[in-house]
This record gives C-alpha cells, structure tokens and sequence, in this order.
C-alpha cells in the first residue's frame, strides 16, 4: 500500500466482509450481498450521498467477480471510452467470458447519447452495468437502463459505522498505525458526528488532524478535541442546492409551514440558506404557501410574503435571513385554509372538460351603442344601487349554476 495516498482511498475495503455499513442492503440474508458473494450479479444502479460507501463497493465487486472489470468515470470519458470497453469486453482470446463488469462513476454526468450506446449491451448480457450516482436515477438516468438494472439506495452511514471505520484506520499497516496516535473514543465519535454521514470526510479530517500535530516526547501524536475540531471544521451540510437534497429540502420547508411547525420551517429555511440556496427562490416559496395554504384564513399572509419577497430582493444575504425567517415564521403559525386553491383548480378542471355554457346576457360587456338590441346587458343589477350593496341575481352561465367552488371552512371568518 502506498501510504503517499489519501488516507480515505488507503481504508477502501477489499472484500465484501470489510465493508461497514448499508446493512438494509448488504445484510447477509440480502440479495445484493449473496449476489455479490455469488459473483451473479446483475446491472445495478447504487444511488447515495458522497461518501456512503458506493466507489468502495464497486471496488469490492472488483476484487470479488471472475468477470473483466472496467472502470469509467462519466466526468472524463465519453461514447468512444464506452466502445472500446465492449471490444474489450467482445475479445474473447483475452476475455474468455465475453462479458464485462462497467462501474461507471458518477453515471448522471452522461448525456442522453451515451446513456443510449450502453443500452443494446447492457440489454444482450455483454455489459453488466454497476452505476453510481448521487443523483436520484429515476429522474437522472435513462428509463431504459433504469428498467433494466436494479436500484440500490444507500444511506448516509451512521455515526457508529464512522466510528467503526475510524477505529480500524488507527490500528491498520494501511491506515494510521504507524504514526503510533493516541485520541480518545470520545474524540473519534466527535469527527464522526460532524462527518454527517460521509466517511471520506471524517478521515481526511483524522488524516490532517495526525499530519499536522507534532510528537510528544515519548513519540506519541495525541489528537485532542480541540485539534479534531480545527481539523474536521464545520460540519458537513447534507444539501445540494443542484442535486436531489435540494428538492427533498424545499419540499419538507414548504410542508412545514403548511402543517404549522414554525421551528421545522426554519430549520429547513438554515439548511437551504447554509447550503447556497437562492433567498428569492425561497421568498417566492413563501409567497405561494401564504396563498396555497393560508388563503382567507388570513388573507394578510400574502401581504406579509410579497413584502418580505421585495424586501429580500432590496437587502440581501446575510440580512434577509431575517425576513425570511418572520415571513415563513407568519405562515406557519397562521391558521390554514386552501378553499381558494381548491376552488381555482375545480374550475379549471371544469373549463377545460365540460360545456361550461355561455355568459349570461345581463352581465355581458355591451361597449358599443344598439349591442342592448341583441339583449348585452340589458337587466344587470347594478349591487351599489341595493342595501349592503349586494342584489341577488344570475352571474354562472345556465350549465353551471348551483356550482360550488369557494367552499368555506371552519377557519375562514
């Protein structure tokens, strides 16, 4: 082992039996991991945050299967990278099986072109596909592969699993032993928790932490929490303002504040906004749920969104923080109700699937002198004209009287 290589890449596990974590999927009664102890593996997508473990699992394939194995990486190689695999993987005087394992990393960087050329190989057994990606597939990858190959989701690892793997790093040829550290299971557990589920994270922050601190007398590098602090820094956000994290994060901001949990609102606003989030993409979310769900409840929650939406455009980051923070506190503690949302969508519904019939005659537009000849007009009830300014007269076309669609509840006034 070259002990110049980071030390993440050094702690990859070689065998299926190393491999910490995803137990949900690589649990002994689990299909992927007889499979894979098998070597009868089928095309496989695994899908999962950065460092959850998908490039050293593919490793372990590796290490695992009688197959040729051919590494791509989306990034950097294109269809004439994929042609020469499958000749490779075709030449039988060097490839007795014919076949090939493909671990493509990154398999959502590949555009609809290349996706294709995999598909007639991956469809008549020559290619076995092992994709990674951090992209949800169902939207990122072909449908046709997709169908195809079977979907792993891989979890962030747990805080224990980190630990584990940090553990082993100390105690290993490969890993750390011979810098002789000392650092207390506290401490360990302390990396692991800001590591937020990524293992490559959390040693690269031991790794620098050992590299930058000097020997005591007696030879030892003792690693406090302080050292691993200033070596791991802040933690690690799980959000991808581009990504899958992205849509998952807005969705449960957005029904928090429709389920009226201002502290969940918020904490998913801190995450967004930590994470690079657009402060008007979020006001403009604000500015829909204060309708969509607070609506005649209190209708002031629209006036209260528009201006916080205007005055995030006029201020800023880092201040509008703040204003976001009141407008989505105000909507999530407003009383709720989507009778106008419910409303507009019967009647589009209506118009655009149903004779709606014709708009009655009396409350037609007659803008021109002798159109009152034809009826335009002619009977409308001017309301002003009748106490409390309201008079009680046709406004829905024939076919659509009786229609409800404001249907007021218990929390309109």
């Amino acid at each position: 082992m070259d002990l110049t290589k980071p030390l993440a890449y050094r702690m990859r596990p070689k065998i299926l039996d190393e491999y910490v974590g995803q137990e949900h999927i690589l649990g002994k009664n689990k299909i992927l991991y007889r499979t894979i102890k098998a070597d009868r593996l089928s095309s496989i997508i695994l899908w999962g945050p950065p460092g959850c473990g998908k490039t050293s699992l593919a490793r372990v394939i590796s290490n695992t299967t009688k197959y040729k194995f051919i590494r791509l990486n989306a990034v950097t190689s294109g269809v004439p990278d994929i042609k020469r695999a499958i000749e490779e993987a075709q030449n039988l005087l060097l490839n007795p099986t014919g076949k090939c394992i493909l671990f493509i990393d990154e398999i959502h960087r590949f555009n609809k072109l290349q996706q294709d050329a995999l598909l007639p190989f991956v469809e008549n057994g020559t290619v076995i596909l092992v994709g990674a990606t951090t992209e949800n597939p169902y939207f990122e990858v072909n449908k046709a592969l997709i169908s195809r190959s079977m979907v792993f989701k891989l979890n962030p690892l747990t805080k224990e699993d980190i630990f584990k793997v940090l553990k082993m790093s100390l105690s290993r040829e490969e890993g750390l032993k011979s810098y002789n550290v000392k650092i207390e299971d506290e401490t360990l557990m302390k990396i692991a928790e800001v590591s937020n589920g990524d293992v490559r994270t959390a040693l690269n922050g031991l790794e620098v932490a050992v590299l930058t601190t000097n020997m005591d007398e007696n030879g030892e590098i003792h690693i406090t929490n302080e050292i691993a602090a200033d070596s791991v820094r802040n933690r690690k956000a799980i959000f991808d303002k581009n990504g899958d994290s992205h849509y998952d994060n807005i969705s449960a901001f957005i029904k928090s504040m429709r389920g009226s949990d201002p502290d969940a609102a918020i904490f998913y606003l801190a995450r967004a906004l930590n994470g690079g989030e657009d402060p008007m993409f979020l006001a403009r979310r604000i500015v829909i749920a204060s309708s969509e769900d607070v609506g005649m409840a209190n209708p002031n929650a629209l006036v209260v969104a528009t201006a916080a939406m205007q005055a995030v455009n006029m201020v800023g980051m880092p201040e509008a923080r703040i204003i976001l923070s009141e407008a989505a506190t105000y909507v999530a503690t407003s009383k709720k109700s989507n009778a106008t949302y419910l409303g507009i969508n019967k009647a589009l519904q209506d118009v655009s699937s149903k004779d709606t019939g014709e708009v009655p005659m009396h409350i037609r537009n007659a803008p021109a002198e002798g159109m009152e000849e034809y009826g335009y007009g002619v009977g409308y009830k001017y309301p002003h004209d009748y106490p409390g300014h309201v008079v009680k007269q046709q406004y829905l076309p024939d076919k659509m009287l009786s229609t409800k669609y404001y249907i007021k509840d218990e929390n309109i006034e």
